[in-house]
């Protein structure tokens, strides 16, 4: 077992290449809010826990450390929409008493009950009240529609930790005995709150969906949209994919994607899917092909799989990513 609150059990040993349903899944305590520029920003931590860091293909497995108190999580979210935007970079100075407890360059995160967050643990210094103060960077992503001018700059919050090693017990956690293993995910947490980043269904996407494949466990949907969206500097179809996890359509940002059309035995496009934000069609990567026909072969590529931190039943999937071929109806 490893240290770190009630008694965690071992990571699956034979678990799939795939998304899968963890050892155990734990809850959350609310620390505080705030609003840095245009973005609400949450605050709250739980039991400090395993994860994995990815590098290109490479995933490097993070231990709890026994000098680990929290792990700390910051959600990001639009206010006006209640949209997630799943980009950017954000950084925590932790005090007490006027003295710097940490500092930290929070990980980009995906976790089955959470979805998309920035986090790491924590070693805070015993119970007591911290000040945590929030630093957002500009959303890296292009942002369109009425995202187009917002989230372009650094903007900071702080707000308050009450941090008690009883509250800390309080928090649930959750053992999956009979289940851990299994190709499925724990359902998202039920947060009045805050929202939790999803990709938009099949039915919601704008647009005509004119392709749907899986790649790397990853559920990929392609829409064409007969203009682009306000904040795309051309003219002509707009072809929007979206990548998202399988069971809970999460959002998988930072990676790389390109298109080819074939019409004909002739490519008609061939080139990168750009990563953009928009309130409408949600994290996805898009690019103006000229136009889409009934019977043109719309190839998918995944350059660089999505490189953010993985919570337990995530970190087997999204690696090995081949390409995907569909016809346009």
């Amino acid at each position: 077992m490893e240290a770190g609150g009630p008694a965690v059990p071992p990571v699956v040993s034979d678990r799939p290449d795939a998304v899968y349903v963890p050892s155990h899944v734990e809850g959350m305590k609310m620390a505080g809010m705030g609003t840095a520029g245009d973005l609400k920003v949450a605050l709250s931590y739980s039991y400090p826990h395993r994860f994995w860091l990815v590098t290109g293909t490479n995933r490097r497995k993070v231990a709890i450390r026994s000098k680990d108190s929290v792990h700390l999580m910051v959600s990001l979210w639009d206010p006006e929409t209640g949209v997630v935007p799943p980009s950017g970079s954000v950084s925590t100075t932790i005090t007490r008493d006027g003295e710097t407890v940490a500092e930290k360059r929070m990980w980009p995160m995906l976790s089955q009950n959470m979805g998309f967050h920035f986090g790491d643990n924590v070693a805070l210094s015993g119970d007591g009240t911290y000040d945590v103060e929030v630093s957002v960077d500009p959303v890296g992503a292009r942002r369109t529609g009425a995202f187009t001018d917002r989230f372009d700059s650094q903007a900071t919050t702080t707000t308050r930790l009450e941090f008690s090693r009883s509250n800390l017990q309080e928090v649930m956690f959750k053992p999956f005995d009979d289940r851990k293993g299994e190709r499925d995910a724990v359902a998202p947490m039920e947060m009045d709150m805050m929202p939790i980043a999803t990709s938009p269904s099949r039915a919601d996407l704008p647009g005509t969906v004119v392709g749907e494949a899986t790649s790397g466990d990853a559920v990929f949907l392609a829409t064409a949209l007969e203009s682009p969206p306000e904040g795309v500097d051309a003219s002509g179809t707009y072809l929007a994919v979206s990548p998202r996890t399988p069971y809970n359509r999460y959002p998988l940002p930072f990676m790389t994607t390109s298109a080819t059309v074939t019409r004909d035995g002739d490519s008609v496009f061939d080139g990168d899917l750009r990563a953009t934000v928009d309130p409408d069609l949600g994290l996805h990567y898009g690019a103006v092909v000229g136009e889409l026909s009934s019977g043109d072969e719309l190839s998918l590529s995944v350059g660089v799989p999505p490189q953010l931190a993985r919570h337990e039943g995530y970190e087997m999937a999204f690696f090995e990513m081949p390409s995907m071929t569909m016809t346009v109806p």
